[in-house]
């Protein structure tokens, strides 16, 4: 699997979780990703619940992808 695959299924992961999400890719490089999802305070659990284990795998497949969860609302505060 490359990061491109990583990257889609961990977006895919994201929005069955919670449809109205904007989500932001930066690739770092080949093996490493940061997602950046701006959500509804009411879903940012539940996304990081969702992504947690598939998160897990990848890590263990060599691809580090890290999601970070943020308020659509409020995106400078820490959560």
């Amino acid at each position: 699997m490359s990061i491109d695959d990583a990257i889609k299924q961990i977006q895919l992961t994201i929005k069955a979780t919670s449809p109205g999400t904007e989500i932001k890719v930066v690739k770092m490089s080949d093996e490493e990703a940061r997602v950046s999802v701006y959500a509804a305070v009411g879903d940012m659990q539940a996304i990081k619940d969702a992504t947690f284990q598939p998160v897990m795998d990848l890590l263990m497949k060599g691809l580090d992808v890290q999601v970070f969860v943020y308020d659509k609302d409020n995106p400078t505060a820490t959560a």
